[in-house]
């Protein structure tokens, strides 16, 4: 099998930017401090917790001490052995009440981040999306909101309690015994700690690598299972799988070396502690050879070193997952940083209401500065009309829905609206006043009646089944076992192309907007059907602004105007009839679908 590309070996020592804490720190305050009554509470328990774990070794050492004398008749300490298992449970009160108390907050700064962050990207322009991997952005975000649950959690809930565990065992070990006692543990934690930031540092790139690997390899399953048809109909499984394949072998080596790594930092984690605790014994069991120290000291020292050895290992546990939370956070607040290439002016305005007609003035449009799409377009659609615009795939037709519904912004010109550029106005009211029929229709994974009311959720049943009428759709609906409930499937492919069609534009209808605009509204319809839904279009074009992006020439007929387009330029305009008469290339077109349509049938 061929091996992926080795991996570069990450820097020495790399250190935790400030570009990836202060955003987190920034981000995660506001939301912290919302609730600062149950942060005081819960912080107040974790000292709690903390003394009384602290205590309970000194509890045990005058246990040991009592029943060690030879002196008087043993006695049970029962006093002692009460307190003993009061503490015990008093450790785990204070634990899960800070837990209780701080659950809250955690959850609410989860929600409140991935929300942000949901919302940031239907923000984005369409370019953005059209460009995006929709595997990798999901398992961004996944992996990056666990990790800000995890980044709280850690830092409040293990680094603090240590930090306090840490000095409250320092302070005993410094008042009841002499120095030696405190310089061996502080030598100890110190190597420990910087032992294990380097080489943790050392470590994020593998990480970052990993990661890469997986986003990459989730992507290109996303993306193959997304076009599942088109697979099939080249018979390329294995070709997908090897694909996928080659993604997932990097993967596998980054992965595999990060785990070889972290099994070089816990070795020498585990070296480090035995060292400090085997230097800590032999002081104390000096102590009690020497007399200086009793039975019950020799037990305190190494119950404290226990309790330190767990919270101190656990430390580089942690110090590991918040670097690697970080890493995870960092790729969805690029997300974040994602520029909002079309935004609503400072002084932006609603939309007028009342009839509505729109102008393109001389507008220019390229969606990248070497690929021109549309040259000095000048037209209008008066108020109530019906204009269509017509022309050879690549002339620039269904750039023009584009345009109006402004998910991208003309290079050159302008659009307006009852006199408004569009770039006066707020984007939420300048869509809702436009509704669309697009060629190609893409489904919410639910049911037919959810992506009919998707038009309009506050509509009733009655109106949704209205729509369903209107589209030539509620018969069909109607013969289905699950009715109105029955799912559609991913992106609804288990719907026909006409029947997807059908529905968007009961959909569409259901919105009822005053300007309407039909981008090959019935290009997936049989002839029948779309006879039968031409109608109905043309009804709900009554009395509203309507522009028709078509390919058929039958159904722009009854147009009051007609555009032929051809390179991003208008070449032609007139009335169906009046073109015909003037014999260029809208009668061409014409002539050529009638033969087409005569050859069809014969």
């Amino acid at each position: 099998m061929r091996r992926a590309s080795t991996l570069p070996k990450p820097p020495a020592g790399q250190p935790v930017t400030e570009s990836h804490i202060w955003p987190t720190i920034r981000l995660l305050f506001p939301y912290l401090w919302a609730y600062r009554l149950r942060v005081m509470m819960a912080l107040a328990c974790l000292i709690g917790a903390k003394v009384a774990n602290v205590s309970v070794p000194m509890v045990f050492k005058e246990m040991i001490d009592s029943l060690s004398m030879t002196d008087q008749t043993l006695v049970l300490p029962v006093l002692l052995l009460m307190l003993y298992g009061a503490l015990r449970f008093s450790t785990a009160l204070f634990t899960e009440l800070r837990e209780f108390l701080f659950a809250r907050v955690t959850q609410r700064a989860v929600r409140q981040v991935a929300l942000e962050v949901f919302r940031h990207l239907h923000e984005l322009s369409l370019r953005f999306h059209l460009e995006r991997q929709t595997g990798g952005v999901s398992r961004d975000i996944e992996r990056g909101t666990r990790s800000i649950s995890s980044l709280i959690s850690y830092t409040l809930y293990s680094i603090l309690p240590t930090l306090v565990e840490m000095a409250l065992v320092l302070g005993i070990l410094f008042v009841k015994y002499d120095l030696g006692f405190v310089l061996i543990t502080v030598v100890s934690l110190v190597t420990y700690i910087v032992f294990t930031v380097g080489v943790s540092n050392w470590r994020i790139d593998i990480r970052r690598a990993v990661n890469e690997s997986d986003s990459a390899a989730n992507t290109r399953a996303v993306d193959s299972l997304l076009n599942y048809e088109t697979v099939k109909y080249f018979n390329n499984e294995a070709y997908e799988a090897r694909r996928y394949d080659e993604q997932m072998l990097k993967w596998e080596d980054a992965a595999t070396r990060s785990q070889k790594t972290l099994s070089v930092l816990n070795l020498g984690q585990q070296l480090i502690i035995a060292l400090g605790v085997t230097a800590m014994m032999w002081r104390a069991a000096n102590g009690v050879v020497e007399g200086r120290m009793s039975i019950g000291d020799l037990v305190l020292v190494n119950a404290f070193l226990i309790q330190l050895y767990i919270p101190l290992n656990f430390l580089g546990v942690v110090y590991r997952e918040i670097r690697q939370a970080l890493t995870d956070i960092e790729r969805m607040f690029n997300l974040l940083k994602e520029n909002r290439e079309i935004a609503d002016a400072p002084d932006a305005r609603d939309l007028p209401g009342g009839a509505l007609q729109v102008n393109f003035d001389a507008v220019d449009f390229a969606y990248e500065r070497d690929r021109a799409i549309l040259h000095n377009l000048n037209f209008a659609i008066p108020p109530g009309k019906t204009v269509a615009v017509v022309g050879h795939s690549g002339a620039g037709k269904s750039t023009l829905a584009r345009l109006l519904y402004r998910f991208y912004d003309v290079t050159g010109g302008a659009i307006r609206i009852n006199g408004h550029d569009l770039r006066s106005l707020k984007q939420g009211s300048l869509r809702s006043a436009i509704g669309i029929v697009p060629q190609d229709t893409v489904l919410f994974n639910d049911s037919i009646f959810y992506n009919i009311n998707y038009g309009r959720p506050d509509a009733s049943r009655e109106e949704v089944f209205a729509a369903a009428r209107a589209a030539q759709l509620h018969d069909f609906i109607e013969s289905l076992p699950q009715k109105y409930e029955t799912r559609v499937g991913e992106r609804g492919l288990k719907l026909s192309g006409g029947e997807k069609q059908r529905v968007a534009i009961a959909r569409t209808l259901l919105k009822n907007p005053p300007i309407l605009i039909f981008d090959e509204a019935t290009s997936a319809l049989d002839s029948a059907t779309e006879r039968a839904i031409q109608g109905q279009l043309e009804l709900a074009a009554i009395g509203r602004t309507t522009l028709i992006i078509a390919h058929r020439l039958s159904t722009v007929m009854n147009a009051d105007e007609i555009l032929v387009m051809e390179a991003g330029h208008v070449i032609e305009r007139g009335t169906h009839a009046a073109l015909l008469d003037a014999g260029g290339a809208y009668a061409q077109m014409w002539l050529l679908q009638q033969q087409e349509r005569a050859a069809g049938s014969a």
